[in-house]
């Protein structure tokens, strides 16, 4: 009795795994890699489509690669993150037991409309516009840490600008310039807004 129990556990879990292995067979998959003009690619939503009918949704990993299972078609993506330009492919071709490949050309610009701006200008102890400074923008992480995500030179009249997602986040903005000490702003953004900074450097030593 016992090895007949034995015998149909062991039949089942075959079964399952010729079932499993045939379903791989008759199904294909898509792969990519989405990168962001400013900021990170992860959490994209990715929208499989068929004409205007949504077929599976996905998302990028903290990478921006993404992985979908599709039975055999003709398919459409579109790519959503908020602060984002949508992106769209079409015409993707899935076969039974192959992946497609899109690589990681698809790059979403930053949407105008819905982004964060810090804009900042660096001036000398008697209040003089300083260019060719040096400006550095880190996130503040959770851990007191900060991560530098991006840099700029400062124009002929001391200016600068960053563009930004619009999610909620602590910045980091930091000026070096020849014979100065370092001089750092601290900015919450919480929304697509203009924010400004100024940055006075202290006399040279």
């Amino acid at each position: 009795m016992r090895f007949n129990q034995f015998a149909f556990v062991v039949m089942i879990l075959a079964l399952g795994g010729f079932s499993i292995s045939a379903q791989d067979r008759a199904s294909g998959t898509i792969k990519g890699k989405v990168r962001a003009e400013t900021g990170s690619a992860a959490g994209v939503s990715v929208v499989v489509r068929q004409g205007d009918k949504e077929i599976r949704r996905a998302e990028t990993d903290k990478n921006g690669e993404f992985v979908v299972r599709l039975a055999p078609g003709v398919y459409g993506l579109t790519f959503r993150k908020p602060g984002l330009s949508v992106g769209t492919i079409e015409n993707i071709e899935v076969k039974a037991g192959k992946t497609k490949s899109l690589g990681d050309r698809l790059i979403l610009t930053i949407d105008e409309g819905s982004i964060a701006f810090i804009r900042g200008s660096v001036f000398t102890a008697e209040g003089r516009s300083v260019p060719n400074a040096k400006i550095e923008l880190g996130k503040l992480l959770e851990d007191g840490s900060v991560k530098k995500i991006d840099g700029r030179i400062s124009n002929e009249i001391g200016s600068f600008v960053f563009r930004l997602p619009p999610e909620s986040a602590k910045y980091r903005v930091t000026v070096k310039f020849e014979g100065t000490q370092l001089v750092s702003r601290d900015l919450e953004i919480d929304g697509a807004a203009v924010y400004r900074v100024a940055l006075s450097l202290p006399p040279k030593s």
